[in-house]
């Protein structure tokens, strides 16, 4: 299964309509978002992918009860600060981030085969033993001036971090 990942969008809305988008040519079946989306406006933009949404909030997101009910409009979900996937039997964490104590402690405990996360708006990719650590960088383009999503190939691990034009 290919699983599309993103974060940090922060209304920055043509950007979120061309990451839907390749999300889409990518044929990704599931799409998690690691959130700071900010505004409820936002929400009807991920109407338009073709797979299951997942996301958990970020520092910077606004009315929460209004992100939810939106994200429910569409058929997403939201589940808070932080989520737990299993998919194809690979046990993945899902936070923001904001909290850097927590982050390291949940990396440096290797109790998930993947951990996704944001915050910093910089693509990393790293293993800390058998824990796969992804963080997909900003779609908003603010801080480092790129758009970027990325792609999980579930089978091979294989991490594709992308650049949206």
């Amino acid at each position: 299964m290919i699983i599309g990942i993103l974060a940090d969008t922060h209304d920055r809305l043509p950007l979120v309509d061309k990451a839907v988008k390749r999300l889409n040519e990518e044929k990704v079946s599931l799409v998690l978002h690691a959130g700071d989306y900010i505004a409820p406006f936002v929400i009807p933009h991920f109407k338009q992918l073709k797979a299951d949404f997942i996301g958990v909030f970020g520092n910077n997101d606004g009315d929460k009860d209004m992100l939810r009910k939106r994200f429910a409009e569409i058929g997403a979900e939201i589940r808070g600060k932080f989520a737990e996937i299993i998919i194809d039997g690979l046990k993945i964490a899902m936070l923001h981030g904001e909290e850097e104590e927590l982050l390291r402690a949940l990396i440096n405990a290797e109790g998930h085969d993947i951990v996704l996360h944001a915050h910093t708006h910089e693509t990393k990719t790293y293993k800390k033993g058998e824990t796969l650590v992804i963080n997909p960088g900003e779609v908003c383009g603010y801080l480092s001036g790129k758009s970027t999503i990325a792609t999980l190939n579930t089978e091979t691990l294989e991490v594709k971090i992308i650049q949206i034009e």
